[in-house]
C-alpha cells in the first residue's frame, strides 16, 4: 500500500513552498514562482505523485512545471511516470550513470516483488542533465541546483538565496545522512558537501528525511562525522581491522546521536545500518592515512 500523500509546512515556511509528505517515506517539495512552478523529486510511485499533483490542485496547472530529480534513489523519482513527456525533467548528469547501472533495474525488481505498489514503476530518467550547478531564475524565487555529492554521486540540493531556504533533500539528514560507499573518497565528499550546505547560512534547511527545518541538523551531522574521525583516529590497526567494531561500545549509533523516543525499529535498523557504512568509510580514510604517514 502507498503511504498516504499530505501537504504540510514549517513554521516560517514562505508560502510559495510546499512539502508534499508521503508518510514516513520521504518528502518532496513544490516551489512556486512568478514564471514557472518547480517540483524537486517525484515521490515513490506513479501514484503517489499523481496524488500530490492532485492535492496541489490549480496551484499545480496555473503555470508551466518543472521537475528537478535530486537524485537516482527509488524514493526520490520512481514516480517520474506520473508526468513523463509533459514537464522537462532535469537532474544531475551524473543520474544517466546510476539510471543505466543494472543494479538500478534490480533494485525495482526486488522490491516489485515485495510490494505490489511497485508493480507499475517504469524508470524514467531526466531530460537535461547538467554539471557542477544550475540556476533557474522565477523571477521572483532563483533556484541554484548544486551538485551536492557524497550521498550519492549525482546528488543535488536546491538554494534558494532570497528566502535563504535550503532544500538539502539527503545531503541532510535527521539523525544522520549516509555515505554512498565505504569508500574514504565518498566520505570526503559527503563532509565537503555538509560544509557547502553550512555555509549557505540558511535560515531554513530542509532534508526530505526527519521532519525538520533546523539549520542546527547540518551542525549535527558535521559534529557526528568529526566524532567518528575523532573516535576512529585513536585505533591501533587491529580495532581498524575488527569487523565487529560496530557493535563495540563507543562505537553504535547510540554512542554518537540520540534516537529519537518513538522510533519505529525497522527505522532505528536502517540508520544503524547507515552508520555501520558510515564508520567503515570512516576507517577506510584512517587506514589510508596511516598507509600514507
Amino acid at each position: 500500500m502507498n503511504p498516504s500523500v499530505e501537504l504540510c509546512s514549517y513554521p516560517g515556511l514562505d508560502e510559495r513552498i510546499v512539502i508534499i509528505r508521503a508518510g514516513d517515506e520521504v518528502d518532496a517539495v513544490f516551489v512556486r514562482t512568478d514564471r514557472f512552478n518547480v517540483l524537486i523529486d517525484t515521490l515513490g510511485t506513479p501514484e503517489q505523485c499523481k496524488t500530490a499533483l492532485d492535492l496541489l490542485g490549480e496551484e499545480a496547472e496555473a503555470r508551466p512545471l518543472i521537475v528537478v530529480n535530486s537524485h537516482m534513489d527509488w524514493d526520490h523519482f520512481w514516480g517520474n511516470a506520473a508526468i513523463a513527456g509533459r514537464p522537462p525533467i532535469i537532474a544531475h548528469a551524473a543520474a544517466l550513470d546510476r539510471l543505466r547501472d543494472p543494479s538500478t533495474q534490480q533494485v525495482l525488481k526486488d522490491k516489485a516483488s515485495q510490494e505490489s505498489r511497485f508493480g507499475n514503476v517504469e524508470l524514467i530518467g531526466p531530460d537535461i542533465t547538467f554539471s557542477g550547478s544550475m540556476v533557474l531564475n522565477g523571477g521572483d524565487l532563483t533556484l541554484e541546483l548544486i551538485h551536492t555529492p557524497g550521498h550519492t554521486p549525482d546528488h543535488i540540493a536546491v538554494w534558494i538565496p532570497e528566502l535563504r531556504i535550503c532544500l538539502a533533500v539527503d545531503a541532510v539528514e535527521s539523525p544522520i545522512p549516509e555515505v554512498w560507499s565505504r569508500g574514504a573518497d565518498d566520505l570526503r565528499l559527503i563532509r565537503s558537501s555538509l560544509t557547502r550546505i553550512r555555509d549557505l547560512d540558511a535560515r531554513l534547511v530542509i532534508p526530505a528525511h526527519g521532519r525538520t527545518s533546523s539549520p542546527s541538523t547540518v551542525d549535527e551531522n558535521l559534529a557526528y562525522f568529526e566524532a567518528l574521525a575523532d573516535r576512529v583516529g585513536l585505533l591501533n590497526e587491529s580495532r581498524l581491522a575488527d569487523p565487529q567494531l560496530g557493535n563495540s561500545s563507543g562505537f553504535r549509533l547510540e554512542d554518537f546521536v540520540t534516537i529519537p523516543d518513538g522510533m519505529p525499529a525497522d527505522v532505528a535498523t536502517f540508520y544503524r545500518n547507515c552508520h555501520e557504512t558510515n564508520l567503515g568509510a570512516t576507517v577506510q580514510a584512517r587506514i589510508e592515512q596511516l598507509k600514507s604517514a
